[in-house]
C-alpha cells in the first residue's frame, strides 16, 4: 500500500496499550472462536516460500497453496489470472484467488488480503538494504493469515450467508510519486469480474495485522466513504472487548485494495495498522527487512480474526 496521505483526528475514545482487555477465547459475541495460533502459523507458511514478489517461483508456488489450503476448507475457488504492467514497465504474472462459502447466496460479504510482497525494502532505514526483497511477514501474510484461519472456521460454522474471501495480487508493486501504480490486482478485480456480475454488499480489506503493539484507527478513505461499515466493524471490537486495539478516532487515509472497490460504488474498509507517532503513519517494520516473523504477534492476530469472526456471525 502507499503512504498515508492524510492524517486527522477525531471522535471519541483514548489511544492504550496493545494489550487486550480480553482473551481471544473470551472477547467473542459468537459461539465461534478463532484459534489464533493456527493464523499465527498460516503466516509462517507464508514467510517460509520466501518473498513472494510476483514473477519468482515463490510467489508462485505460494499462490498454488493458498489454493489448495481454501479448497481444503471447503471454498469453491475462482483463480483470475493477469498479466499486469507495473509503473516501471515490469510486466506482472499475477491472479486474484478468491474462494466463496454459499455461493448461490445473493448478499456476499467480502473479506480481502494481499497475498504479494513489496520487491524492495525501500523504507529500510540501512540503504544497503533498499533493493532487497522482504519476508514481507506483517505487510502480506498476516492479512492472509487471519483470513485463512477465518476460512477454516467457516468451514466447520457454515455462517449461513453467503462469505467471498479474495486473496489480491500485485498490491504492493507500487511508486510512492504515483497513487495509480498501487493495488493493480484489486483494479483488475473490480474492473474483470471474476464471477459473472458479482457485486458484494460489503468488503472489507486486512492489511498489517500482525505487528507487536499494533493499534487500529479509523482508516480515513473508509470513514468517510464506507461510515456505517465503519462503525459497525469497530462496534464489533468494542463488544468483543477489543476497543483498546480498535481505536474508535480517525486515522491516516491510505491508498490500498479497498479505494479500487470504493470507486466503484462498493462499501469498502480498511483494517490497518496505524502508528500516529511514525513519519508515514505505518509501523516501523513497514517496506523494510525486519518485517520478519520475529514481530509478529498471534494476540493482534486474534484480535483482529475475532472481530470478523463475530461481525460475520452477527450478520
Amino acid at each position: 500500500m502507499c503512504l498515508l496521505v492524510a492524517v486527522a483526528a477525531c471522535s471519541s475514545g483514548q489511544k492504550t496499550s496493545m494489550k487486550s482487555d480480553a482473551n481471544v477465547e473470551s472477547g467473542t459475541n459468537s459461539e465461534v472462536v478463532f484459534n489464533a495460533d493456527s493464523a499465527f502459523a498460516y503466516v509462517k507458511a507464508q514467510v517460509d516460500f520466501g518473498p513472494r514478489v510476483p514473477n519468482t517461483d515463490a510467489h508462485r508456488r505460494a499462490g498454488d497453496w493458498l489454493e489448495t489450503e481454501l479448497k481444503r476448507h471447503g471454498a469453491q475457488v475462482v483463480v483470475q489470472p493477469m498479466q499486469l504492467t507495473a509503473f516501471d514497465g515490469t510486466v506482472l504474472n499475477a491472479r486474484n484467488i478468491m474462494g466463496q462459502y454459499n455461493p448461490q447466496t445473493p448478499d456476499r460479504l467480502l473479506l480481502m488480503a494481499h497475498w504479494d510482497t513489496r520487491p524492495w525494502a525501500d523504507n529500510d532505514p540501512n540503504p544497503a538494504n533498499h533493493k532487497k526483497p522482504l519476508d514481507g511477514a506483517n505487510d502480506g501474510a498476516s492479512g492472509v493469515g487471519v483470513l485463512l484461519e477465518v476460512a477454516r472456521a467457516l468451514a466447520a460454522n457454515n455462517p449461513g450467508h453467503g462469505i467471498d474471501i479474495l486473496f489480491l495480487d500485485a498490491e504492493d508493486w507500487g511508486s510512492h510519486s504515483d497513487d495509480n501504480s498501487w493495488a493493480l490486482g484489486a483494479e483488475y478485480f473490480v474492473n474483470n469480474p471474476i464471477v459473472p456480475d458479482y457485486r458484494p454488499a460489503q468488503a472489507i480489506l486486512v492489511d498489517m495485522v500482525g505487528g507487536r503493539g499494533s493499534l487500529f484507527y479509523r482508516e480515513g478513505q473508509s470513514h468517510y466513504n464506507a461510515p456505517g461499515l465503519t462503525d459497525a466493524v469497530w462496534s464489533t471490537a468494542a463488544s468483543s472487548g477489543f476497543s483498546n486495539i480498535f481505536v474508535n478516532q480517525l486515522g491516516g487515509a491510505v491508498t490500498d485494495d479497498h479505494v479500487k472497490f470504493l470507486q466503484a460504488g462498493i462499501p469498502a474498509i480498511d483494517i490497518i495498522a496505524y502508528d500516529p507517532t511514525s513519519g508515514t503513519g505505518f509501523p516501523p517494520t513497514w517496506h523494510t527487512t525486519r518485517d520478519n516473523m520475529q514481530n509478529i504477534d498471534p494476540q493482534v492476530l486474534g484480535a483482529v480474526g475475532q472481530v470478523l469472526l463475530n461481525y460475520i456471525y452477527a450478520r
